[in-house]
């Protein structure tokens, strides 16, 4: 999916994003506010992963939002 349609609806989308990596806090995810950098960024922090590791992840999950 487009990322400038992920940012548009972001509102939307948090809340699976939550349930998919439920470490993340409301704060965190209302800072990410749709920025995929940002987002792969708190992955890294938070679960551990490489760049390409969150970059895979999120891509893989936003794919059929």
């Amino acid at each position: 999916m487009n990322w400038d349609i992920i940012q548009g609806k972001w509102k939307q989308l948090k809340g699976s994003a939550k349930e998919k990596w439920g470490e993340l806090t409301d704060d965190e995810l209302d800072q990410i506010d749709g920025n995929k950098d940002k987002m792969a960024g708190k992955l890294q922090e938070k679960y551990g992963y490489t760049k390409d590791q969150a970059d895979k992840e999120i891509d893989d999950y936003f794919r059929d939002k």
